[in-house]
């Protein structure tokens, strides 16, 4: 994917105050069932999570900033998914620091956030996180590229798996994103620099083995997601390098631990340098981000798997230049996309027929801001 310059964008003050959660009689419990929305500010002098509170409206509201104990990049533009993911119980919330190649763990309490644990990555550049139970796998994009794995203790410590660390198909591979299949028995990469999808068998043990290297549909994989429930159908994009009105999506279904089968090739949806993927609860409907047509596409998903373009503007951030990371309230009725342009993250309330409704845009961010999980 080409890095598209964003100019001499300033940065603002972020408008959330800073809170770590403690109030002299020390964190609340874990609150599982807090609906927040949370991203990284990236921010190379300290990265944090900025926390936003959600309204039973889908709005917004601040609810605080809170240090992760490690560094970002400082870089405008963060070229993955799920560099911020919460657990699946909704209990913990892991954040990758790429500047200083560590993870950070919190505990969700009703306060916001309250920081666990902070372990080094088992590589440089730590850009994705999969998650599941209780094991983790990280994807390091930066020296010649690794997953490595770690357990996650029930109050959400991080202990590094002996033997764990698994190559990419190769050197400067430029990966995306690491995901667990629904089943919790593969791990999938995509790789944009070689238009490759890897795939990795996971053992009882939590060892991955592989990788089985296969050819994308299209150029530049970027961002997927697997629809809900125990079966093995992935939807990717597709960026080719963001070439005007090239961006695309295509649907695979795992074949075995190890492989995988086209079942839509390269839908196009007529948007430039698409980038990251969603699908909703019933698996009836994908959203994906234009970075540079500053856009929402939607596809429908039919039972088969199979992909068609619904919207090739469901959604609108801003004049471009700005959507990127994107994640759907856990009960599957707000989807919300941060936009680096705007600096802001914009809601939007999921029609039954797949349409999105604007509900609001809520400010604030840096334009480093990177990574986006909601519950």
């Amino acid at each position: 994917m080409k890095h598209i310059s964003l100019g001499t964008l300033a940065m603002v003050a972020l408008a959330a105050c800073s809170d770590d959660g403690s109030n002299g009689t020390g964190p609340r419990p874990i609150d599982p069932d807090a609906s927040a929305v949370y991203v990284q500010t990236n921010d190379a002098a300290g990265n944090a999570v900025v926390a936003f509170r959600r309204a039973d409206d889908g709005r917004l509201s601040p609810l605080g900033t809170f240090p992760t104990d490690g560094r970002g990049t400082g870089n405008p533009r963060l070229g993955s998914q799920g560099s911020v993911v919460l657990s699946e119980d909704g209990r913990f919330l892991f954040v990758t620091n790429i500047g200083s190649n560590e993870i950070s763990a919190f505990a969700v309490t009703e306060d916001g956030l309250t920081l666990v644990d902070k372990v080094e990555s088992g590589g440089e550049m730590p850009y994705s996180i999969a998650h599941r139970g209780d094991l983790m796998y990280v994807l390091n994009n930066g020296g010649s590229g690794n997953i490595t794995g770690f357990r996650v203790s029930s109050t959400g410590e991080l202990s590094p798996i002996e033997g764990s660390t698994r190559p990419l198909s190769g050197a400067d591979t430029d990966p995306a994103q690491v995901s667990f299949s629904p089943d919790g028995a593969t791990l999938v990469v995509t790789e944009k620099a070689t238009d490759q999808i890897d795939t990795y068998a996971v053992g009882a043990d939590g060892l991955a083995q592989g990788p089985t290297v296969h050819a994308s549909s299209g150029a530049t994989p970027f961002g997927f997601a697997f629809t809900p429930g125990t079966g093995g159908v992935f939807v990717v994009t597709e960026a080719f390098d963001g070439a005007p009105g090239a961006a695309a999506a295509s649907s695979y279904t795992l074949s075995g631990a190890s492989g995988f089968e086209v079942i839509s090739a390269t839908v196009r949806d007529t948007q430039t340098d698409v980038c990251w993927t969603v699908i909703t609860n019933d698996a009836r409907y994908a959203y994906i981000t234009n970075f540079v047509s500053g856009t929402i596409s939607s596809y429908t998903i039919a039972s088969d798997g199979s992909i068609t373009l619904l919207e090739a503007e469901a959604g609108r951030t801003g004049p471009g230049l700005g959507p990127r990371d994107e994640d759907l309230s856990e009960d599957g009725r707000f989807l919300y996309v941060v936009d680096v342009l705007t600096q802001a993250i914009s809601a939007f309330d999921v029609q039954a027929d797949g349409s999105l409704e604007p509900v609001g845009t809520f400010g604030g961010l840096p334009t480093t801001v990177a990574g986006l999980a909601a519950n």
